[in-house]
């Protein structure tokens, strides 16, 4: 099984956590569905739960803590991108065109962070890695298995990733429109425009969890309260589907059958 033990390459999706105003209800719902374990954290990191697979951490969830103004964010997946310096990252981030929304922060002595948002509007974040380097298990039924960015602007976005994280994009001969992202020549990602996302749909990154059987996920997910906003249907890389949790956090599934992003 993909199980990670070093450091990711720099630009790779390294880690996804969910943001939602119920946390225990969350982590109830993800245990049934994916198998993973985690419990509410300590005090100093806010109660985030950091979950496992086969005793390996593979995401985190966190209850929404209100913003400035008293606002709190939206229940949301988001993707972390790994740094070799955030603070220089942000750097090119401001430069490239993107907006700094939290950080960069430590937390504790695991690694520094920083939520931004692209020059497109998509949301993700950056970490650098000290203690802690990430998902330790990636590629398998219950883990993450592909990170997608759906932009408004392909040419933009393109542009963003390369001066700011040194990505590069490229297109797939299937489907056409869709390009996979590169790190230091290493397939990590994909990209595509919102012509396959629900109408009035903003730029955003995508998480892909691996499961076993699509359908039979999708039916857990409909009789525990979830929302399906995109049944099971089969393509280039698998069978897939996109959905909602009960509290209205946006992911896919796929039974993957085709290519796959490179190990990290």
């Amino acid at each position: 099984m993909p199980e990670v033990t070093k450091p990711y390459v720099p630009g790779t999706p390294c880690w996804a956590d969910l943001v939602v105003p119920d946390q225990r209800e969350a982590l109830d719902f993800y245990r049934d569905l994916f198998g993973w374990q985690g419990e509410p954290g300590p005090p100093e990191t806010g109660g985030y739960a950091v979950c496992t697979l086969r005793g390996k951490p593979v995401v985190g969830i966190m209850t929404s803590m209100a913003q400035e103004g008293g606002s709190k964010p939206p229940p949301a997946w988001t993707t972390y991108l790994a740094v070799t310096d955030a603070d220089a990252t942000m750097g090119k981030i401001k430069d490239a065109g993107g907006t700094p929304l939290m950080g960069p922060m430590d937390v504790l002595t695991l690694g520094r962070m920083a939520v931004v948002a692209d020059a497109t509007g998509a949301v993700f974040g950056i970490w650098q890695a000290k203690d802690f380097h990430g998902s330790g298990v990636v590629n398998e039924p219950g883990a993450v298995v592909w990170n997608e960015l759906n932009t408004a602007d392909t040419d933009a976005a393109g542009a963003f990733y390369a001066d700011a994280l040194g990505l590069a994009a490229e297109p797939f001969e299937e489907p056409p429109g869709y390009f996979s992202l590169k790190a230091k020549g290493r397939v990590i990602g994909g990209m595509q425009g919102l012509e396959n996302s629900p109408p009035g749909s903003p730029s955003h990154w995508l998480t892909y969890f691996s499961v076993d059987d699509t359908d039979s996920t999708v039916d857990a997910l409909t009789k525990a309260g979830g929302n399906v906003l995109a049944p099971p249907f089969d393509m280039v890389a698998g069978r897939m589907a996109v959905l909602q949790d009960p509290q209205g956090a946006v992911f896919a599934v796929i039974n993957a059958t085709g290519p796959s992003p490179d190990d990290a």
